[in-house]
């Protein structure tokens, strides 16, 4: 499942991936961010990863897709999980997306909230 949290405001964006993701979850989550980036310009992204089991096939290429259309819309991607797989697919999403990307751990979201707003803050 895939969850816009209420923490989320202007362009920046906390999602929620829990379980394993599907096809259905992209087609639900999709087009609000696509909303989200036509009307804000420029996002960043906070990734919690919780109890997190990656994607079905399909799912994984929703989402390839999902990046790829938006490379240019995307500035920064925090990924915030507890887990070393998770880091490192952190580390092989980067040639994908045009974003800086950094992995934190869970015990380190406020970190990860104040380096998505750092970067907010020089620009604007």
């Amino acid at each position: 499942m895939i969850e816009i949290q209420d923490k989320s405001a202007g362009n920046f964006l906390w999602l929620k991936l829990t379980g394993k993701l599907k096809d259905e979850d992209y087609k639900q989550i999709i087009p609000q961010l696509e909303e989200i980036i036509e009307a804000q310009g420029k996002v960043h992204i906070l990734l919690e990863l919780e109890d997190f089991h990656g994607w079905d096939v399909h799912a994984a290429w929703d989402d390839f897709r999902f990046v790829v259309k938006h490379r240019n819309d995307i500035e920064r991607v925090a990924l915030v999980g507890d887990k070393k797989w998770q880091e490192w697919m952190a580390r092989l999403g980067r040639p994908f997306v045009r974003a800086q990307q950094q992995y934190f751990d869970k015990s380190q979201i406020a970190d990860a909230c104040s380096w998505l707003e750092e970067e907010y803050e020089k620009v604007h």
